[in-house]
């Protein structure tokens, strides 16, 4: 019997009206007939169509060891590729990307008609789909991190969403000048929400959100909010209402869930006047990030003069600490995931330092991490050669 698979042309010559109609079947492509001008059909091959390409993702490691790549990094070709080199040859196995930096913009195409009509998209990473594709079939598990509450754009064409000031009702920015959300607007949420969706279509196997918070630099006394009422709930209630929101709308849909904590939340008793406590987040992300860069503990904390000169002692002991937290909340330590220094601020970071920090988190139990470089260039020696 004769088939496709051992057959490459076959002829069948029929006679109809005289004229000789030839049927022609190749192996490599769809047949096109065309009648010739002498009453006979000629075959073209036809184009075959161009391959769609499909979104893939990838489980998170047991040990997430990270570095962080920003959007214009990303888009850059060149550059990204000496970071994809870089993990190919070191101990990283995920990399940290922007979706939505501090101006708002969403920096890859969307497709959803919402976020459209919002237009915050602006196109730094046109082949985003495409660069995450090919992390994973390297085996990179890729985060996209979504500054939420810190928007210029939104604040911009939604003003009325914005914080305000007290004085004159115009939109209050902080000491970078940079605008935010108001924590206590729905719609804000629903639009987050939207962005995380988004984002995993995408191809992002996590989704990490930073600036869940209030503002905390700035003239505070010149204050308002339109949306979040403290007169009926504090700052950590309403954050804790938004993480529980988070967590109803997209848990369950496929990405894993992180957030971006002060570092100070480790240690601390309160909520910093942010409305960030470290135990109310646990039951709502698959991890927790606190931020705790050595360089931005205060002169005397634990009794050190610069703590940016110890990088062991602060993020042993603050990760010692936050441990302790999760556990007395029936949570698991295991969600901590901190993030790391890798810029120069209080002190030269050196390779020496960086693998000072890993340790102090291995040392403390956990055996994730994130390091940020805000350059994205990252210090020789501060990584593992595999």
């Amino acid at each position: 019997m004769y088939t496709r698979a051992n057959i490459s042309l076959i002829a069948t010559a029929l006679l109809l009206g005289g004229a000789g109609l030839f049927l022609i079947q190749m192996k490599s492509a769809p047949v096109a007939y065309v009648a010739s001008a002498q009453g006979e059909a000629t075959s073209t091959p036809a184009i075959p169509p161009e391959p769609v390409f499909v979104v893939t993702h990838v489980p998170m490691p047991e040990s997430v060891k990270a570095i962080y790549m920003t959007s214009w990094v990303a888009g850059t070709k060149s550059l990204r590729e000496k970071l994809v080199k870089l993990i190919d040859e070191t101990e990283v196995n995920a990399v940290v990307i922007d979706v939505k930096d501090y101006t708002g913009r969403i920096v890859f195409p969307v497709q959803d008609p919402y976020l459209k009509e919002i237009g915050a998209e602006e196109v730094r990473v046109r082949d985003m789909k495409e660069f995450i594709g090919v992390l994973h079939e390297k085996g990179v598990y890729v985060i996209g991190r979504i500054s939420s509450f810190q928007d210029q754009y939104l604040t911009e064409k939604r003003p009325e969403l914005a914080v305000r000031r007290a004085s004159d009702d115009g939109i209050w920015k902080d000491r970078k000048g940079i605008s935010w959300l108001d924590a206590g607007s729905r719609e804000v949420w629903d639009y987050l929400v939207a962005v995380g969706k988004e984002s995993y279509r995408a191809g992002f196997d996590e989704l990490n959100f930073d600036y869940i918070r209030f503002p905390s630099d700035g003239n505070m006394k010149d204050i308002a909010y339109r949306f979040y009422d403290e007169s009926t709930m504090t700052k950590a209630d309403q954050m804790k209402e938004f993480f529980a929101y988070l967590h109803g709308e997209l848990s369950g849909t496929g990405p894993v869930l992180s957030a971006d904590f002060f570092g100070l939340t480790s240690s601390a008793t309160g909520d910093l006047g942010i409305g960030q406590i470290l135990e109310n987040a646990a039951p709502y992300f698959d991890a927790i990030a606190p931020m705790v860069y050595p360089s931005h503990y205060a002169s005397g904390f634990n009794n050190l003069k610069n703590p940016a000169d110890h990088p062991y002692e602060v993020i042993f002991s603050e990760m010692q600490k936050a441990s302790e937290k999760l556990t007395a909340a029936s949570s698991t330590p295991a969600k901590l995931r901190p993030w790391l220094q890798d810029f120069n601020l209080g002190a030269t970071y050196t390779g020496d330092m960086i693998q000072k920090q890993k340790q102090a988190v291995y040392d403390a139990g956990l055996t994730s991490w994130m390091i940020w470089s805000p350059s994205n260039v990252y210090t020789k020696g501060g990584l593992d050669v595999e």
